[in-house]
């Protein structure tokens, strides 16, 4: 293993060598008398020794990796000039600990990257959209609920499974009434779908993300202008669905086509709605949550694959209810 932070000199029975290129990064690292060091080794029951450059690591070698990974990361986190805490480093151990425990046997193939589910609830999710026409996922954000969709629908793209990829949200700031905002189409409704074009240009890459746009094979479609269509041959993920009424989801989910798959994405706790609207999502998964053919997933804060200080802040504003 060589990251931008170390390479492994040593993995041999006497322990398990990091040769850490950046003496600034290293330092703030270790903190003032290797006090970070000393934190991951007491909680990884791994030694750890600290001599100019080397980080030499001795244990159990499950532990050891473990206990590498965690290293990575925190590197990653110095280096972006935050000081590193005691709660930090345990909730990056933790993070690392779970993942190495989970038994993933799923990869999603797309042009820049293969894409792995990270927990058990995200392979799960992982198959639904492989092998179902809609699925619908709830959670918090950093649950993978988009960038997953993302994923399988651009691996189906490039494989033939399907001819079109259609992203869709509702433009709830506008009030679905997009003709007052300057530009064409794309340009209205662009604002809204940031998070999807990030996916997609970490997937698939800008130039070839744009170009599939113009020649049609990846639509922008607004909620709001989905009425009358039928979805053939399409995979479509319409994110921010909590911010769709109840009448905007069954217009939206009656679109369904032949050989179409739906995924629609949303957060019950962020919801964006004027006081005098109320949410679709909740009461659309209770009256279709009996219909064996559509499966629906629920995401908690344990899944969440963003910084480790992401899920404490969900769980407290979770308790605060």
């Amino acid at each position: 293993m060589v990251t931008n932070f170390f390479q492994i000199l040593e993995n041999d029975n006497e322990g398990t060598s990091l040769y850490v290129n950046d003496n600034t990064t290293l330092r703030k690292f270790a903190g003032y008398q290797d006090v970070n060091l000393k934190i991951l080794e007491k909680i990884s029951d791994v030694r750890i020794n600290l001599r100019g450059n080397l980080i030499t690591l001795k244990g159990k070698s499950e532990k050891v990796k473990i206990v590498v990974k965690t290293i990575d990361m925190l590197l990653r986190k110095t280096e972006a000039k935050n000081n590193l805490e005691e709660e930090d480093i345990k909730s990056f151990y933790s993070f690392e600990q779970k993942e190495s425990s989970f038994n993933n046997d799923i990869s999603i193939k797309t042009p820049k990257k293969s894409v792995f589910p990270r927990t058990e609830k995200q392979k799960n999710y992982v198959n639904y959209l492989n092998q179902n026409n809609i699925v619908f996922s709830l959670g918090p954000a950093g649950t993978g609920k988009t960038y997953l969709s993302v994923a399988v629908a651009v691996s189906k793209l490039i494989s033939g499974e399907t001819k079109k990829i259609i992203l869709s949200r509702p433009a709830v700031e506008a009030g679905e009434n997009l003709g007052f905002l300057p530009g064409d189409l794309k340009e209205k409704i662009d604002p809204y779908l940031i998070p999807l074009y990030d996916s997609l240009c970490e997937l698939i890459g800008f130039e070839k993300m744009q170009k599939k746009i113009d020649d049609g094979s990846i639509e922008i479609a607004p909620l709001a202008f989905m009425r009358g269509r039928t979805l053939k041959d399409s995979f479509v993920i319409l994110d921010e669905a909590q911010n769709a009424t109840e009448t905007q989801l069954k217009m939206f989910l009656t679109r369904l086509g032949k050989n179409t798959t739906m995924v629609v994405n949303g957060d019950p706790s962020q919801v964006d709605l004027p006081s005098s609207k109320s949410s679709g999502l909740i009461k659309s998964v209770n009256i279709l949550d009996d219909i064996k053919d559509i499966k629906i997933i629920r995401f908690e804060a344990t899944d969440v694959q963003r910084h480790p200080l992401v899920t404490k802040i969900i769980n407290a504003y979770k308790k605060n209810q």
